[in-house]
């Protein structure tokens, strides 16, 4: 074989090897792009406030403007599928809220302790907006740092700092709560405590400051205070029961106020390296929860303290230290039957190296999927999605959350279902069609119903699958979801505008708990395709003339009343033989 012949054969070789590349890749995308999505999943966004690098946009807004933004920013976040969000409530013991603990938040109105202006409470403005659409509102609050800048901060007489000044170790150029107080662990408690008993919130949260992250060559200035509590213990291991002790008060106290309400930590991504200890991950991180911020967070899984765990995986696949691919096999598991969400660094998409190629973080989504553990994730932060980077806004809307999601219950915390809705008929609309169903929920948070779930088939589709989430229409928020009320009975009602003039569908709700927990299906009710409607209805139009609620306009003017329905549905059930056929005559017609 001469010098020509070989190099005809490499370059027919390396032709080939190329083209199975580039087949695989092909496959690999139409594998990666042609997923189904989960029924069940949290997709969510960190909402931070410190430093308005997410709302409010800028010191001092008035009211009006600081709402207007906010409600803009859930808009946005809706229309990619996002059901949760997590809104930093109290960045540096000040408040976003009405506090008579601390001031109102510097990052709020521009000088803390002022209130906003026209007078509003924030969190409660939010926490409504956001139960409105349908999402979860999860308080962000940082437990041990007081002053963001000794430097440049100015604070406010009534700050805590002022008030208990003996509690406070500076770091760097922060002010931190000692982490050794007792009187430090009763005070936080007490933060977490008046939030959940005032507010509705779904879930308190926390993210990866403890202790401080390190500062080369200096300690953190503890040492008093170790020398007085240690009680034996290595320094180490008495920083960590610090912060375990806090965890599991808080915990402690969540749960005997509202049992429903979630508490979740963000840490950070490593939590020890193999390195160190065999249970950790084959990670290289030059800081560790574990051993460098003293939270031992698989400690607080294992003890059932925290509900849910969200890892901050900041790395793309195949960096060294900290391989993506690594630490979410890892995280996963090591759940120990919690929830676990991973937190996506959507802030890095766009820049250097891997995170300039815009498959880094759809791969990334791809693969947390793949493990049944992991159950959501969380992205850092909200207003990175203004700018799609490198198209990924396209990716959720038009693959990863084209169908709705909901929210995965936690068993170990309520696995009662709320009662099945009555779906009581279907009527035509101007666009589409109108579904009227009946809840009469007696049952009390977390059992009642807060939502609904409107389920579409095609009449021809025989198997009915409610855990395909491409047969969801809409998932809808309670009439009632405040506490005040704790039972509710009305006739509710939902335009399906997406249903076709030309096809048969059929329609099924049911209601979820506070907590995501599913119901049964409702009895399944068919509509027919217009024209046949029409034709039904014209065969019919002496019996329908003699009804109460005028059915043959397109558009019904106006909600006909729960009397009028229950009227039907009572003569139907208990007196006239008459009501019966008509009810018959009803559901098959429409």
């Amino acid at each position: 074989m001469n010098e020509n012949d070989c190099l005809v054969k490499s370059n027919m070789l390396r032709t080939r090897i190329i083209g199975w590349l580039m087949v695989g890749l092909c496959l690999h995308s139409v594998i990666l792009w042609a997923q189904v999505p989960p029924k069940w999943e949290l997709r969510g966004a960190w909402i931070a406030t410190v430093g308005n690098i997410d709302w409010p946009s800028k010191l001092g807004l008035p009211a009006e403007q600081q709402q207007a933004e906010y409600i803009r920013l859930l808009d946005s976040l809706q229309r990619l599928g996002i059901n949760a969000v997590f809104v930093q409530i109290r960045p540096s013991a000040d408040a976003f809220y009405a506090s008579s603990y601390e001031p109102w938040s510097y990052w709020l109105t521009g000088e803390q302790g002022k209130p906003p202006y026209p007078l509003y409470d924030p969190l409660q403005f939010m926490i409504a907006e956001a139960h409105r659409r349908g999402m979860e509102f999860h308080a962000w609050l940082n437990p041990y740092r007081a002053v963001f800048n000794i430097h440049t901060s100015k604070i406010a007489a009534s700050h805590i700092t002022r008030r208990a000044p003996q509690w406070f170790l500076t770091y760097g150029d922060k002010l931190y709560f000692n982490p050794g107080l007792p009187a430090v662990w009763h005070y936080l408690t007490d933060i977490i405590a008046d939030v959940v008993r005032r507010y509705d919130v779904d879930g308190i949260h926390f993210d990866d400051y403890f202790y401080p992250y390190r500062i080369p060559g200096k300690e953190f200035p503890d040492q008093l205070t170790y020398a007085q509590y240690g009680h034996g213990m290595s320094l180490d291991d008495w920083r960590r029961h610090n912060v375990d002790t806090v965890i599991e008060m808080i915990h402690d106290s969540i749960r005997a106020i509202k049992p429903w309400v979630k508490f979740g930590i963000s840490p950070f991504g490593v939590w020890r390296n193999q390195s160190r200890d065999p249970d950790g991950s084959q990670t290289y991180a030059g800081q560790t929860d574990y051993d460098d911020l003293y939270a031992d967070v698989l400690k607080w899984l294992r003890k059932g303290w925290i509900d849910y765990v969200v890892p901050q995986l900041y790395w793309p696949f195949g960096f060294h230290a900290a391989d993506y691919g690594v630490l979410l096999d890892w995280w996963a598991h090591h759940s120990y039957g919690r929830a676990v969400y991973i937190g996506m660094a959507l802030y890095r998409v766009g820049g250097k190296g891997a995170w300039n190629d815009p498959d880094e973080l759809p791969r990334q989504l791809y693969a947390s999927r793949s493990y049944p553990q992991v159950q959501g994730q969380v992205y850092f932060s909200a207003t990175v999605f203004n700018r799609n980077p490198l198209g990924f806004n396209d990716s959720l809307r038009n693959h990863f959350y084209r169908y709705p999601a909901i929210v995965p219950p936690m068993p170990w915390m309520s696995q009662a279902k709320p009662p099945t809705p009555k779906l009581l008929m279907i009527t035509p609309a101007e666009k589409g069609v109108t579904l009227w169903w009946e809840e009469n929920d007696t049952s009390v948070v977390p059992a009642r119903a807060a939502f609904f779930v409107i389920y579409r088939f095609s009449e021809y589709d025989l198997s009915l699958d409610f855990q395909d989430p491409r047969h969801i229409v809409a998932i809808i928020p309670a009439i009632e979801f405040t506490e005040t009320n704790k039972s509710f009975s009305s006739l509710l009602h939902f335009t399906d505008t997406t249903a076709t003039d030309s096809s048969a569908f059929v329609y099924a709700v049911t209601a979820l708990s506070r907590l995501h927990v599913e119901s049964l299906p409702s009895e399944r009710l068919s509509i027919q395709p217009r024209l046949e409607r029409l034709l039904r209805l014209s065969e019919n139009l002496p019996i329908l003339q003699k009804l109460p609620v005028n059915l043959l306009q397109p558009e019904l003017n106006q909600v006909p009343s729960q009397v009028m329905v229950q009227e039907i549905i009572s003569q139907q059930e208990e007196q006239s033989s008459f009501f019966r056929r008509l009810w018959g005559k009803l559901r098959g017609i429409f």
